[in-house]
């Protein structure tokens, strides 16, 4: 029978802690920074800065667009108008918005403005009111804001978008 050696082995684990044992003078952690370091810190730091940035001026650009959206002065400006009344909270009226925004995109911005009628607001509810329509509408003016059509519910940006043509081919400017 063999018997068992008391003695330890020195593993690779085992060298590292009687190294680590020898050099007690070494502190464990540099307190100095290297060039690596510092590089990652500035270039993180920049990231972050350059996010932030662009984030702000995203949600200033955004916030501007929605405030010039929901300027109703506009309404009789010389420009035909789409005005939707919009609540919010509605998500046939959000689908609207969309669908709106949809048709809008194949529309020279200089020929129809499009404005938003917020009933959450005093102003939307009273233009709403003033034209004795409910939400998930829209409103279609001419150039000196007198109201020429009205389209009431859900529909599709492709029949949105002929009824915007052919609202400009009536009243928008001839050239």
């Amino acid at each position: 029978m063999k018997r068992k050696s008391n003695k330890q082995r020195n593993s690779a684990r085992n060298r590292k802690k009687t190294k680590a044992a020898g050099n007690v003078d070494t502190p464990s952690i540099s307190p100095e920074i290297s060039r690596r370091d510092a590089l990652t810190k500035i270039r993180n730091w920049g990231l972050l800065g350059v996010l932030t940035a662009g984030g702000g001026w995203y949600l200033a650009d955004e916030v501007l667009a929605t405030m010039a959206e929901q300027d109703l002065s506009r309404v009789g400006n010389g420009k035909p108008t789409v005005v939707q009344i919009h609540d919010p909270q509605c998500s046939q009226c959000r689908a609207l918005q969309s669908e709106t925004r949809r048709a809008l995109e194949n529309i020279d911005d200089d020929t129809l403005q499009y404005v938003v009628a917020n009933i959450r607001t005093a102003e939307g509810h009273a233009f709403a009111s003033a034209n004795r329509v409910g939400h998930v509408t829209l409103l279609l003016f001419d150039g000196n804001g007198k109201r020429k059509n009205v389209l009431t519910g859900p529909r599709h940006s492709s029949a949105i978008e002929a009824a915007f043509r052919s609202h400009l081919g009536r009243y928008g400017k001839k050239s």
